[in-house]
């Protein structure tokens, strides 16, 4: 109160402003409540194919083939994908919303697996415009405990194409650094490692409000985060 008092005397009301609205700013994000990821204790996770929201039909199977690797990095044991669809395949369900609609308990019992992955693509697919083209994957999940059927975790990610490109050079610059990225965009599938970054900011464990790392890993032990 006293610093306040002393920026209102020396520069008046306008800094006294500035200086609450940068404070805002820097306040960090609430930390997520982690108490039933604790106590549930997952080893190992059952991926079902991801819902896919957007309007790219190769979305789901790209996005799939790239999330077992940060899972299994993270200390989890994995089902494998191609296991996973032909268990499901067998039992007659051929796409991801009937896959999504399969109870919990059925799911433990056909499984054995101790959470339940649920991924849905909101965004994945490129966007062309004069001055900015860019390919762009955002997904959301929920990890659910198969054997007391809480939700032990939510999250959400987004990559893009566009990120870290310079936008300096004038009006002439920013047409031609357009008409490149138009070109390779549209040349080749921008989408698919887009996609994987997607995959790594959602699941990989030890980033802010994410996943908490398995009993494979051997920050397990040693990370309180993981530990109750």
């Amino acid at each position: 109160m006293q610093a306040f008092k002393a920026i209102f005397a020396r520069y008046g009301t306008l800094s006294l402003f500035a200086v609450l609205l940068a404070s805002g700013c820097a306040t960090q994000p609430q930390q997520y409540d982690y108490a039933a990821f604790k106590e549930s204790r997952p080893a190992s996770i059952l991926v079902l194919p991801p819902l896919n929201s957007s309007l790219d039909v190769s979305a789901t199977n790209s996005m799939l083939s790239q999330v077992t690797l940060p899972l299994a990095e993270s200390g989890y044991y994995v089902f494998p994908v191609t296991l996973v669809n032909e268990t499901f395949r067998q039992n007659g369900l051929h796409n991801s919303a009937e896959m999504h609609e399969v109870g919990l308990r059925k799911l433990r019992e056909i499984f054995g697996a101790d959470a339940v992955l649920y991924i849905d693509i909101k965004q994945y697919g490129t966007t062309y415009a004069v001055l900015s083209s860019e390919s762009r994957v955002t997904a959301e999940a929920r990890l659910v405990d198969l054997r007391t059927e809480r939700v032990l975790w939510e999250g959400a990610a987004t990559a893009s194409s566009a990120e870290g490109r310079s936008s300096g050079g004038g009006l002439v610059g920013m047409l031609v650094s357009a008409l490149v990225n138009q070109i390779v965009e549209s040349s080749t599938d921008r989408s698919h490692p887009i996609a994987g970054i997607t995959s790594g900011r959602l699941l990989f464990a030890g980033r802010p409000n994410g996943i908490l790392y398995g009993p494979r890993s051997p920050k397990y032990q040693t990370d309180g985060s993981a530990q109750h």
